[in-house]
């Protein structure tokens, strides 16, 4: 196997317990239907409070039978005999009713916070997204939603009742019997509560570490999928198959230790437990023997030792999923707290309907401040106007785009619409203005009409027709045999790249904006669909503020103006003909690709 360097683990690993602040974050979504909470608390202590009155009830019993068989028969009243059932059923009847309170509390807390992260993650900056990895982000969001159910459900229906029914029932060994018998039972609490945080502490570093090369290994496994096609076009599955595989063997190694140390956690709870339950039967056995305790009395410290100790030894898992738990919510929160680089101003307004003048004023940007991209970029688009951006690759043209949607704000100068500073405008409003075809097209994994319908998702089917007919795709889609409900593929696969970009284009013109932008929108079309659409493009964009960024310059010489951009800097302006006359670099541009057309 080939020698690599190990993944970088998905997001920062939590070098503290953010344990108060997690909770803190999580208590308004279960607040917010606190009489349900309450109501559920009250169904809870009432079900713990009949639990123990079972073995009461049942001492009762055993100490009445005891009797010689005459004296049974009329000390043992029927009532006693259904009181033992009622509340054997009432401790049923309550639990269930806390699980049907709560049950809409949790779920819907769930819901929440699951749906503000992801509109939280759509509002972060591409900057956020281009550093992410997606199959790591994916699994700390799965992992943390499904946190939030298991936090609650350990809290509320295990570690909570156990608290209270420890509670009880030291109350009632303190007030019944010698002090003995609370002593022993707290102590053994105490020591088995003890060793448990103390281990799981310390295993805690592990849990961490299986589960962030868990989120590694699904990267790896994702980002190769995604890239199906480059994988195979290299021959490289035996590679992608190794490199899976050495995350996968980080992952064990790491599992094998977090597996272990769970067994010497559980032998050492076991024997704190046996050392606990014997001593107390030695006590009540004593007891028995000595005539200052009944049978009943032996039978009821067993029966509450059998209902403290039975939780009480799954306290070490549900105190490590808990602990567990709000590790994963603590990383979900994370994100939510994850800054967002672009914001709407406090003061911002909604960009006013109708026809929009654009002007760059200035524009300096850098993607890193080390490697600055635009110098001074300086150029206006008239309403209703069309400008296009022509230059070698790299030069920053595609930026200009990124930029005027917002993506990013520019690090010097101004982008105005309308005479306002974008960045005084609604996002929202700012993009509900702007139809792109992109250089290169990703779409979802659904029909053909779900693709373009999301353009205008209000807009029927006739209207998607139209749009399809007018970016010459009807025809097409008509030829498969599900048509207009053809499945594209992940990330549109199923298509050619110039059946993707007509797709986009008739998304763009659904849309119907104001602002049109063209980043080599018949880049991936043969010259004859390229010369059809470039019509219709140009039909689109008539009346329309357009930007068209082209490394084509046949499909950019009736643009009102032309810019040529070389190294962030525009070095030429005006229209085709005079830049021809320029004899510049527009006019090598044009000589070359002329040459290239006619071999």
């Amino acid at each position: 196997m080939r020698r690599q360097k190990n993944l970088p683990l998905p997001g920062p690993a939590l070098t503290e317990r953010h344990t108060w602040r997690t909770i803190k974050s999580l208590l308004p979504y279960l607040l917010a239907w606190k009489w349900r909470v309450l109501a559920a608390i009250v169904c809870l202590v009432a079900a713990k409070v009949t639990n123990v009155a079972v073995p009461l009830i049942f001492k009762q019993l055993i100490d009445a039978l005891s009797l010689p068989r005459e004296q049974a028969w009329l000390v043992v009243p029927l009532g006693l005999l259904g009181a033992y059932g009622a509340l054997r059923f009432a401790t049923a009847t309550f639990t269930e009713l806390r699980e049907i309170l709560f049950a809409r509390v949790t779920q819907r807390a769930v819901r929440a916070i699951a749906l503000q992260v992801f509109e939280h993650l759509h509002a972060l900056s591409l900057r956020f997204h281009l550093e992410r990895q997606t199959g790591g982000l994916t699994r700390d969001i799965e992992r943390g939603t499904r946190a939030i159910s298991s936090l609650i459900s350990y809290s509320l229906y295990s570690i909570l009742p156990t608290l209270i029914e420890v509670s009880i029932v030291l109350g009632i060994l303190i007030s019944r019997y010698e002090a003995s018998f609370a002593l022993i039972t707290a102590t053994t609490m105490a020591a088995y509560v003890g060793y448990t945080i103390l281990v799981t502490n310390w295993r805690t570093h592990l849990r961490r570490e299986v589960n962030e090369l868990d989120s590694a290994a699904n990267t790896q496994a994702v980002d190769s999928l995604l890239n199906y096609e480059t994988v195979k076009y290299f021959n490289n599955e035996g590679w992608e198959r190794d490199r899976y595989d050495h995350q996968l063997q980080r992952w064990e190694r790491a599992q094998v230790k977090s597996q272990v140390s769970l067994a010497y956690l559980n032998l050492g709870q076991s024997a704190i437990i046996a050392v606990g339950v014997t001593l107390m039967m030695w006590r009540a056995t004593s007891g028995v023997v000595a005539g200052t305790m009944t049978l009943g009395d032996i039978v009821l410290v067993n029966a509450f030792l059998i209902q403290l100790y039975a939780p009480l030894s799954f306290l070490g898992v549900l105190y490590r999923e808990v602990r567990q738990s709000l590790t994963d919510i603590e990383r979900m929160f994370t994100l939510l707290r994850e800054h967002r680089e672009v914001q709407d101003a406090a003061d911002a307004r909604p960009l006013a309907a109708g026809p929009c003048t654009v002007h760059f004023e200035d524009v300096r940007f850098a993607y890193e401040p080390r490697r600055p991209i635009l110098h001074g970029v300086d150029f206006e688009i008239p309403a209703g106007r069309s400008l296009a951006v022509v230059g070698h690759s790299g030069a920053g043209k595609s930026t200009l785009a990124r930029l005027l949607f917002r993506f990013y704000d520019v690090t010097g100068g101004a982008i105005r619409i309308n005479d306002t500073d974008s960045r005084q405008l609604t996002q929202a409003s700012l993009r509900a203005a702007i139809g792109i075809v992109p250089q290169d097209t990703v779409l979802f994994n659904d029909s053909i009409l779900y693709n373009i319908q999301y353009g205008r998702p209000t807009a029927d089917r006739e209207e998607v027709i139209a749009a399809a007919r007018a970016a010459h795709l009807h025809d097409f889609i008509e030829s498969l045999p599900d048509g207009y409900d053809t499945t594209v593929g992940e990330r549109g696969l199923k298509l050619s790249g110039g059946e993707k970009q007509r797709v986009a284009i008739a998304r763009a013109l659904l849309k119907n904006p104001p602002i049109l932008i063209f980043d080599e929108a018949t880049s991936a079309l043969d010259s004859k669909t390229e010369q059809a659409i470039q019509a219709e493009l140009e039909q689109a964009a008539r009346g329309r503020t357009t930007l068209i960024i082209a490394h084509r310059l046949s499909t950019v010489m009736n643009a009102d103006q032309i810019l040529v951009l070389d190294k962030g800097k525009v070095v030429e302006r005006g229209n085709h003909r005079d830049l021809l006359e320029q004899n510049g670099l527009y006019t090598q541009m044009w000589a070359l690709q002329r040459q290239a057309e006619e071999k």
